[in-house]
């Protein structure tokens, strides 16, 4: 018989994305809500081995659903990736009473949890914290939305400029290896051609976009740029290019780098994070282990960490034909 749920630790690793305080206030309240003390672990899987932890209550939580970041803090582990750093987390663990783990992260926060859950048969519950949206199994996660919006307001002030000068702008998003963030800002913010990694456009695609793009009467154009884009070293061999293969275009580089991942969180983002904290909760009370809390199709859902961090990101190619049409 499973051991009966009554304290819960909680921690953010990886990359802060806005919308994880109100995931943690969402945890914390849901707690209280069923009876169950809650803990709070400071600088993610490196506060584990450290055993950095502090109670948490309703009141602890306070006036956190409008701040960005994390609350509880975020450091990368080296000794978290060893089982003998794993042991250690798993022994402050045992020492503190908790009883159960629910982690807030992305792609290398769940594979961590997957490794010490299966190792000591712990309960672990994931909930999906990364602007990227490269998680399998949930069509969202938390901080996507909040980037996109940052990343649709700096465009639209960059295409300011680009009309007032007749200028090229090469806009650089994150996103990793995924190019949602490119892909649904380049979109809203109306750029003339979007690079993502899913789809290589290549260089001699890309100057005869420009060209057609000039031959229809456009004097500055917005091309968005996705971080892990493959048809240039970088954004900047990318600028260089262009400038030696076409005249008449002055080339501009904006890269905007983590104020993608900073500010106050959308709506949107308060509400799907205090969804996935009530619904972690929910889960340990089903008896639901080593998985992630996700939405698909706007209903909530649990996938395993194994199928949440397996395989390649998956972009919509309905986005893709919407973009390819509208950018003409």
């Amino acid at each position: 018989m499973a051991k009966a749920i009554k304290k819960v630790g909680i921690l953010t690793s990886g990359g802060d994305s806005p919308g994880m305080n109100a995931a943690i206030r969402a945890v914390v309240r849901s707690c209280v809500y069923h009876g169950f003390e809650s803990v709070g672990i400071y600088r993610g899987y490196e506060g584990l081995i450290e055993g950095d932890f502090e109670p948490l209550n309703a009141r602890s939580v306070k006036n956190l659903i409008s701040r960005g970041g994390t609350f509880l803090k975020s450091a990368r582990s080296e000794e978290f990736r060893t089982e003998e750093g794993r042991l250690t987390a798993y022994n402050h663990l045992a020492k503190a009473n908790i009883d159960a783990l629910i982690v807030i992260g992305g792609d290398g926060t769940f594979r961590g949890a997957l490794a010490l859950g299966k190792e000591h048969k712990f309960p672990i519950i994931g909930i999906p914290g990364t602007i990227d949206n490269d998680i399998n199994g949930t069509d969202f996660t938390i901080g996507y939305d909040t980037a996109l919006n940052t990343v649709v307001e700096a465009i639209d002030k960059i295409r300011d400029t680009a009309h007032s000068h007749n200028r090229l702008f090469l806009v650089e998003v994150m996103g990793r290896d995924a190019g949602d963030i490119a892909l649904s800002a380049g979109i809203g913010a109306g750029a003339e051609i979007i690079l993502i990694p899913e789809q290589n456009l290549g260089k001699e695609r890309l100057i005869e976009s420009l060209r057609r793009s000039k031959k229809s009467g456009k004097t500055s154009s917005i091309i968005v740029v996705s971080e892990g884009d493959k048809v240039g070293k970088n954004i900047y061999q990318i600028a260089d290019y262009i400038e030696n293969t076409l005249t008449g275009y002055e080339v501009r580089v904006t890269v905007l780098g983590h104020v993608q991942r900073g500010g106050s969180p959308s709506c949107r983002d308060r509400v799907f994070a205090s969804r996935l904290g009530v619904n972690a909760i929910d889960a340990l009370l089903r008896g639901e282990y080593g998985v992630m809390i996700g939405v698909q199709d706007s209903k909530i859902i649990s996938v395993p960490f194994s199928e949440a961090i397996k395989g390649e990101n998956k972009i919509d190619k309905e986005l893709i034909r919407v973009a390819d049409i509208t950018s003409i």
